[in-house]
């Protein structure tokens, strides 16, 4: 069975989420205080030295971080939640998949600790961050088809990243407000009976 290292609601809610939809047995391992010196610290600090969440230890003792990564490796077993291979909707999915995790992630790195970043203006780091997260995230909203779901009306992974994403800063009542696509594509992925224990689980409904 696959461990999932993780804060509940955090980065680690996105793999939690697509493990149960591919119907992959995984084991939930909560290291919440992680980002301090502590015990849970030097638990996820053995398998992960740069202490991230989510890391997974695999059935094999292999140890996986970066969501994207993890994304890739459920798709090898359960390719359905992606395009398929020549389908026009194959090289958006891909595209949107990075762009997640290269552009909006960082925003998140930064502003949630703007401290250890830009200890003489702290505020300010966490200020801009916020506002260009909310302008990639108007980008993604015109870049989405939300019919029901992000590509179309296959579910695929991309639609897991939204849903989660949307409880995050800025959140709903923002969203709500400015990218319908993004909340229609999030409400959808809510209202999956299968989803309903991990998602309450991790806040996001």
């Amino acid at each position: 069975m696959i461990n999932v290292y993780g804060v509940p609601g955090w980065g680690s809610a996105i793999s939690e989420v697509m493990l149960t939809l591919a119907d992959i047995p995984y084991r939930f391992i909560n290291v919440e205080g992680f980002d301090s010196p502590g015990p849970q610290r030097a638990l996820l600090e053995k398998l992960n030295p740069l202490c991230q969440v989510p890391t997974l230890e695999l059935e094999n003792g292999a140890v996986m971080s970066e969501t994207a990564a993890i994304g890739l490796m459920i798709l090898d077993r359960c390719p359905e939640l992606a395009p398929p291979v020549g389908h026009p909707d194959r090289a958006q999915f891909q595209r949107l998949l990075i762009w997640l995790v290269a552009n909006v992630y960082p925003t998140f790195t930064y502003a949630d600790y703007p401290e250890r970043w830009a200890p003489d203006a702290p505020e300010q780091l966490r200020e801009n961050c916020i506002a260009w997260r909310k302008s990639l995230y108007l980008w993604l909203d015109n870049h989405l088809k939300a019919a029901p779901y992000a590509l179309g009306e296959q579910l695929t992974l991309i639609d897991v990243y939204v849903a989660v994403m949307r409880t995050w800063g800025p959140r709903h009542a923002w969203f709500a407000a400015n990218t319908p696509r993004i909340t229609a594509i999030a409400d959808a992925v809510c209202q999956r009976p299968e989803l309903h224990k991990v998602l309450k689980a991790n806040e996001i409904i």
